[in-house]
């Protein structure tokens, strides 16, 4: 097994943040890629993702990777993909069976202004570091770059994107206390960091 996958399973047993959201930047776009093939849309093949993301590291130190992370993240993906697929078809026939063809299907309103409300907080709070902060946070969140890209790229050092990063996570847990119900696991195993 390569040295890095040794890396990353010893750091997740070890229950290695840093570890863990590395894998997570690396891995969950493609993943999410991978897993619409299955599902179709993609808020679905998000929270599949999130939810395969969820089980590794609340099952850290129970963790038996034969081949590689790789693998097994993506094995992992198909997996609850497919037992997603499953679930959906058996719930549909009950649906069929319980709805008339005239019934629409019902839409929570209270959803949707919730989820738009706490979309503009999310904003807000990131919008409300400054600016230095803002932009190291943006780069390693939104666009995905390592510490030490983010350092080369604004002419830092690798301190002061960590110190920043702290100190943005930090705010952000401050500002949106009360959505943290909201927010899903991951954003705040994330956010706990």
């Amino acid at each position: 097994m390569e040295e890095a996958q040794l890396r990353y399973i010893d750091g997740l047993k070890a229950g290695d943040k840093k570890i863990f959201e590395e894998l997570y930047r690396e891995y969950y776009s493609p993943l999410c890629f991978y897993c619409l093939r299955f599902v179709g849309r993609s808020e679905e093949a998000e929270e599949i993702v999130q939810g395969v993301f969820f089980k590794v590291w609340l099952k850290r130190d129970e963790l038996h990777i034969n081949s590689s992370v790789k693998s097994y993240l993506y094995r992992s993906v198909q997996n609850y993909a497919l037992n997603y697929l499953t679930l959906q078809k058996s719930r549909g026939r009950h649906k069929a069976d319980d709805y008339s063809e005239t019934e629409e299907p019902n839409i929570n309103g209270l959803e949707l202004m919730e989820e738009a409300e706490l979309d503009v907080r999310i904003k807000e709070a990131i919008s409300n570091l400054p600016e230095r902060r803002r932009i190291i946070f943006e780069l390693s969140r939104f666009s995905d770059l390592k510490y030490h890209e983010i350092a080369e790229h604004l002419e830092i050092s690798v301190k002061t994107v960590e110190s920043q990063m702290a100190k943005a996570l930090q705010s952000l847990r401050e500002a949106l206390k009360d959505y943290l119900p909201m927010l899903g696991f991951l954003f705040f195993i994330i956010l706990r960091q």
